[in-house]
Order: structure tokens, then C-alpha cells, then sequence
């Protein structure tokens, strides 16, 4: 919140980890909101959204990390726009990979067809197949998108004034979806903001090949069809859906046979040094380094082999990132070293290496792999 004038609310979806006494206890400027009921997403943040006072309303998922600068960054490039814009951010996972989900296209029954059945997997960059994640406009520029991730939106208070808040009709995915089209409905505009990007977790651990996604998946878009094309509409998507679940179910089929064939042969066996494959590769000062195997975390007594690298070398020679192949872990620490400049790092790390984080005052390493 540095040189914001901002306030910070949590809503706490009844936690059963002893938060409310940990957290009341650190953060005095924090306003919580404890409920003693799981309400889900649209729910909880409508709680939020009758007590925010801000002009800017930012709704943020707990397992994410923002960069120093971001909410400036971003409170700067809507007004350029007039305040007549809601933002999303460019977002990658606990590894460093692009999220698809940081831009998206409306469900219509076509584009969620080519969803669920896979065509746009199998062609990522099509301006046809590929319209759900609009995988065919640059992830590194800005872009006017219809759809805003759920996990970081930025929208005016005006805004919401006019469009509602989060329609709770929606148990689990879509109300995201829903409020980016009320938002156009109501004469503004979607942006997805790629100027600077933000870590979600939950990005990469999510299970979104699963059947039990597809049912989740297709009851939120019958929702969102529904109360936007009307009835007729959600009679066609309902068929397009069936068809391509039942084409996932083949296709998953299919993978699981070539895995099961291709999983007796280890093209790697004899590619590892195995004098390196236990290291962990540590980028922070000597404090923290020693801070870091203080915490006795599973990942550090199990690998005994420990190195450390000083921030300002990890920056400076951040185009030499990728030769560290050999290495198992690699745990930043956040502290020497900005939330912002780790996260820029990130993407060039080789995507083999297991990514983690350690923060200045926590007690914890957190990472996607565990």
C-alpha cells in the first residue's frame, strides 16, 4: 500500500488453522471479517464490498503475491482511461508460467465447446479455437479483453455502483465472468493489464483436467448462458457441452494409454549428475540464508546439499539463470530482494527446478510443488 491512501480488508471463509488469533493479533490496521459459515467467493467479497470506502475497489485471492508497484502501476493506467475501465493483470504461477486465465473471452456455446473438448489446446493461437483464453493477442502487452480473473480485479467504485456486485447464484467459477459482462453492459470497458504481473498460486495446483472441473465448469456457464442469452441459448450450450465431454473423455482416455506405454521408458535415467541432483540453490543474504534453515522445512532437512547465491549477483546475471539445470530447488528470499524483482526472475528459471519463496518475518516456505 505504499504511497496509497488505502484501506485492507479480509474475509475469512470460517478457517479452521487458528487465523483468527494469529491474524488480529499481527495486523491492527487490517479490518477483518470472521465468519463462522463457509459462504464461497461471491459472498464473502460482497461482505467486503458494502464496507469498502475506496474510490478503487481491488478484490485479491489470498494465495497470490503483488509486486511493490502493481497497485499503482494499475490505479495509474485506469485513469488514463478515465476511470472508465475495470483491470485485470497478467498472472503466473508458483513456477513462473503464463496463466491463461489472466485474459478470456465470454463463454459462448461455441467458444466453451472448443473449451472442454480440447480444440483449443490443440491450437492455442487460433483466433477460432482459442477464443476462451484469447490465446492469439500478446501475453506481454496490454489488451481490451471481456473477461477479468477473479483473482485480481481492479474496478472504479463507480463502476460497481452501476453493475451490482458478485451475483451469488454462482457456487463455484463464473461470478468473475458475470460481473466482466455486466461491466460492458454497462457501457465500460475490460482491460488486461500486462505492464506488471502478480503470482497465483492456485493457478498451478488447480486440477482443471479433471471431469469434476467439466461438471463444475459447465453448471457456472449454464448460469452465466442462461441469464444473459436466455433459455434457447442455454438449450445449444448444454448440447455443445455434452458433446465435448464426451470428446475430453476420449482424448483422456487416449493420454492415459500413451502414458501408461511411454511411462517404462526413462528417456533421463543417465542425464542427472547425481552429486547435484539433491541442491538447493538459496538467493539471499547471509541472514536470511541462515533464516531459512532455521525453519527446519521438510524440503531442507531432506536435501542436505545447500548453496547460496547473493541477490545482487542473481540480478545482475540474470540472463545466466537457465544454466542452473542441475538443480533440484531454488528458494527465494524476499527481503534483499523485492517481491517485483522475484517475480521477474521467475519465468527464466528452468522450468525442471522446483520454485520457492521465503519472506522477510515469516516462519514458513511456501511454494506450488508442496
Amino acid at each position: 500500500m505504499k504511497n496509497i491512501d488505502g484501506e485492507i480488508i479480509v474475509v475469512d471463509n470460517n478457517s479452521s488453522d487458528g487465523s483468527l488469533d494469529f491474524f488480529t493479533n499481527h495486523f491492527y490496521n487490517v479490518n477483518f471479517i470472521w465468519n463462522k459459515t463457509n459462504f464461497g467467493f461471491a459472498k464473502a467479497n460482497n461482505q467486503a464490498l458494502k464496507i469498502a470506502k475506496g474510490d478503487y475497489i481491488l478484490c485479491l485471492n489470498p494465495d497470490t503475491l503483488v509486486p511493490e508497484d502493481c497497485f499503482e502501476k494499475c490505479i495509474h493506467f485506469i485513469q488514463t482511461k478515465e476511470n472508465k475501465i475495470a483491470l485485470g493483470i497478467k498472472m503466473i504461477d508458483g513456477s513462473g508460467n503464463f496463466l491463461k486465465e489472466s485474459k478470456r473471452g465470454f463463454p459462448t456455446p461455441s467458444t466453451s465447446f472448443y473449451k472442454l473438448s480440447g480444440l483449443s489446446k490443440l491450437f492455442p493461437n487460433s483466433k477460432t479455437f482459442s477464443r476462451y483464453h484469447l490465446g492469439y493477442l500478446n501475453e506481454n502487452k496490454n489488451h481490451e479483453v471481456d473477461v477479468l480473473a477473479g483473482a485480481f480485479m481492479m474496478i472504479p467504485k463507480k463502476i460497481l455502483d452501476k453493475t451490482g456486485d458478485f451475483d451469488e447464484d454462482f457456487f463455484m467459477y463464473g461470478e468473475d465472468i458475470d460481473l466482466s459482462f455486466r461491466v460492458q453492459k454497462a457501457g465500460f470497458k475490460n482491460y488486461y493489464f500486462a505492464e506488471s504481473s502478480i503470482i497465483h498460486f492456485k493457478g498451478e495446483s488447480t486440477k482443471k483436467e479433471t471431469f469434476h472441473y467439466v461438471k463444475i465448469f459447465y453448471k457456472a456457464m449454464s448460469v452465466f448462458v442462461k441469464k444473459h442469452y436466455g433459455n434457447k441459448q442455454a438449450g445449444l450450450f448444454g448440447f455443445f457441452i455434452q458433446i465435448a465431454i464426451f470428446s475430453r473423455a476420449a482424448l483422456a482416455a487416449g493420454s492415459r494409454f500413451f502414458r501408461r506405454f511411454f511411462s517404462n521408458f526413462d528417456f533421463r535415467k543417465n542425464q542427472a549428475n547425481p552429486d547435484e541432483k539433491d541442491l538447493i540453490v538459496i538467493a539471499g543474504s547471509e541472514t536470511e540464508f541462515e533464516n531459512v534453515i532455521k525453519t527446519k522445512a521438510k524440503i531442507i532437512s531432506n536435501h542436505p546439499v545447500l548453496k547460496r547465491i547473493e541477490p545482487e549477483d542473481l540480478i545482475r546475471e540474470t540472463d545466466k539463470i537457465s544454466d542452473f539445470k542441475n538443480v533440484n530447488r531454488f528458494i527465494f528470499c524476499e527481503g534483499e530482494l523485492s517481491f517485483k524483482e522475484i517475480i521477474n526472475i521467475l519465468p527464466k528459471i528452468n522450468k525442471s527446478i522446483k520454485i520457492h519463496l521465503f519472506s522477510t518475518g515469516s516462519h514458513t516456505i511456501i511454494g506450488s510443488n508442496e
